[in-house]
């Protein structure tokens, strides 16, 4: 009697290795098709305005300080070399469309730099962040 009731007891197992492959395979699955933010990496006091509409979600953010500083992927760039780094970015993930995230009080001429790097870049789509009211 026994060795009926060991017998029985093996054979109850289960064997995982399938289930576990299966669950790897996923893993690796979500983790090649994530998408990461590129964000600037500081916060500004973006200007409000009233016809603010939401748009989808870039993947790149270009910030610009009230002083002037620009900042990408949580680092401080110069003006002349934001196209150098956009490439880089877009290399590791392609997009269509950035998003400026300028100061209320940064200055027009550095905004203005900065898109035209963005365009030497070779993106079209620029988009200016701003407050809903």
């Amino acid at each position: 009697m026994a060795r009926k009731r060991l017998r029985e007891e093996e054979e109850a197992t289960l064997d995982m290795t399938p289930m576990l492959d299966i669950v790897f395979i996923m893993l690796i699955f979500f983790i090649v098709t994530t998408s990461f933010v590129k964000e600037a990496g500081i916060d500004v006091n973006r200007p409000e305005a009233a016809q603010a509409t939401q748009k989808p979600s870039a993947n790149i953010f270009i910030a610009i300080r009230e002083n002037g500083e620009v900042w990408m992927d949580r680092r401080q760039v110069d003006v002349e070399r934001v196209a150098a780094n956009l490439e880089r970015l877009l290399a590791e993930q392609p997009t269509d469309m950035v998003v400026i995230q300028a100061d209320e009080n940064a200055r027009h001429g550095i905004v203005v730099k900065v898109m035209d790097q963005i365009k030497e870049a070779g993106i079209a789509q620029i988009s200016i962040a701003a407050e809903n009211d």
